[in-house]
């Protein structure tokens, strides 16, 4: 697969769970109170795990695993930071099940809101949104696509190539150094 290089997308290859999780550590020492990061894959793709890293970098409390169950975790922050709402939608039956869990309230709330299995909402989401899709590649690596829509998380992007690769903008890179 073709690396996708714009000001708006771009994706890298990880190489173990641990950097999954690195990368996600990254990502969330840029989010903010309402930031949306909506995870798109297949069961074992790494959206856990990415989300953990996430977590780590929010530096909430508690642990992070898949809500598949409870759909929503609220995980507080240690510091003066964001909460953590970290939505599970794998089983709910349809968009509708969703907003019945206050779906909307989380989105458009004071936290960072990382959803997982996202499509399953797609139409009830803001447009401005980080969209991350990931692929299982083997045991061992995955292909994480960062799309983003709206000057927020273009900015946001920007902010994780330079924390990456130490510069912004489009390069083709490897994910080797995280």
């Amino acid at each position: 697969m073709a690396p996708i290089l714009t000001d708006r997308s771009f994706d890298i290859i990880t190489h173990s769970a641990e950097q999954t999780a690195r990368l996600g550590e990254l990502l969330g020492r840029h989010l903010r109170a309402g930031d949306l990061v909506c995870l798109q894959g297949d069961l074992g793709s790494g959206k856990t795990c990415l989300t953990q890293g996430i977590g780590a970098g929010l530096g909430v409390s508690g642990v992070i695993c898949s809500p598949t169950f409870v759909l929503v975790n609220e995980l507080p922050s240690c510091d003066d930071g964001p909460y953590l709402y970290h939505i599970d939608l794998y089983r709910i039956l349809d968009a509708y099940d969703a907003l019945s869990l206050g779906l909307e309230e989380y989105i458009h709330g004071d936290g960072v809101v990382v959803i997982e299995w996202a499509e399953r909402v797609h139409e009830f989401l803001p447009a401005a949104r980080l969209w991350v899709t990931l692929t299982y590649l083997d045991d061992t690596r995955r292909c994480l696509l960062f799309e983003a829509e709206g000057p927020r998380y273009v900015a946001l992007l920007d902010e994780l190539r330079e924390a990456l690769f130490g510069r912004r903008g489009p390069r083709a890179e490897s994910a080797e150094e995280i």
